[in-house]
């Protein structure tokens, strides 16, 4: 079995646990390729890495992985996504972050994961991607989001005005500070925050959420991932950010933009406990009563 590690700087706290998968992976005689910051790190921590593969990002991840394991919070996720791209390795999400709607493996849960895995005991949840198109390259390549593409204003207090286009046919002006087009993996994330609904991820659909609109009557609105949306923003100061999850750009008005479904999905692997119903009802608190 081949497995990469991707994680970010750890915490003290959860040093003991990285260790525990680290060694249980040797032992278990895997092919391990790790990220060559977490590769330093193991090195400080005197741990035997001969043997081992690295790698630093997209472009020399190895094809040919069983799995990805990505440690840290949804944040590592979002990285290491970037990391696999179109080759769509399965990533296994372990939270040593704080929220962790898509990293839902717990420090604690780590060797039972391991164990489920070995067993074959996990399913793989496909996740849809959005893909940014522009006429000029923005993010190296890496036109892509697990959870959003988002339109923001930058340093000043006007609102952006920003024209939507649904296939081609205007959909409506929006004067706001932004606009979000989530996924339903995104739903829980910053389109939540500005009003958006929760949608699960099997639905086949985006989320346009306008940021702080100034006419309420604009609400959050549900279309088809079949859809395509483009975009003609008025900035009085000519720069805005366009973001893809956590990375954002400056981007002037004359740039043209189209968001639409990435042909390649994001395969997240779950373990029985961890669905998407079980999380929220887990990070949302459903279910139970705060007053007792």
């Amino acid at each position: 079995m081949k497995i990469a590690i991707n994680t970010r700087p750890l915490l003290e706290e959860h040093s003991h646990f990285v260790l525990e998968l680290y060694n249980a992976l040797q032992n278990k005689g895997v092919q391990l390729h790790l990220q060559v910051n977490f590769l330093s790190w193991l090195i400080r921590k005197k741990q035997n890495v001969e043997g081992t593969i690295v790698f630093e990002g997209n472009h020399d991840l190895a094809h040919d992985l069983d799995f990805v394991f990505s440690i840290g919070g949804d944040g590592t996720l979002l990285e290491t996504v970037t990391f696999v791209g179109s080759r769509e390795t399965p990533i296994v999400g372990i939270n040593a972050g704080r929220l962790g709607f898509l990293a839902t493996v717990q420090t604690n849960e780590i060797q039972l994961a391991l164990e489920n895995i070995f067993a074959s005991k996990y399913k793989v949840e496909k996740r849809s991607l959005l893909k940014l198109v522009s006429d000029k390259d923005l993010f190296g390549g890496l036109n892509f989001a697990v959870n959003e593409f988002a339109i923001l204003k930058k340093d000043t207090s006007s609102m952006i005005v920003v024209h939507a286009y649904l296939d081609g046919v205007f959909l409506n002006s929006y004067w706001s500070d932004g606009l979000i087009v989530s996924t339903p993996t995104g739903s829980t994330g910053y389109s939540l925050s500005c009003g958006g609904p929760i949608v699960l991820p099997e639905s086949n659909n985006f989320i346009i959420a306008p940021i702080s609109p100034h006419n309420l009557n604009v609400r959050p609105m549900i279309i088809p991932d079949t859809s395509e949306l483009s975009f003609k923003i008025d900035d009085r100061k000519k720069n805005f950010l366009v973001a893809l999850d956590s990375r954002s750009i400056p981007v002037n008005p004359n740039v043209a933009l189209k968001v639409k479904k990435e042909n390649f999905n994001l395969m997240l692997v779950s373990f029985e406990g961890s669905d998407f119903i079980s999380t929220l009802r887990k990070k949302l608190n459903w279910g139970l009563d705060v007053r007792n």
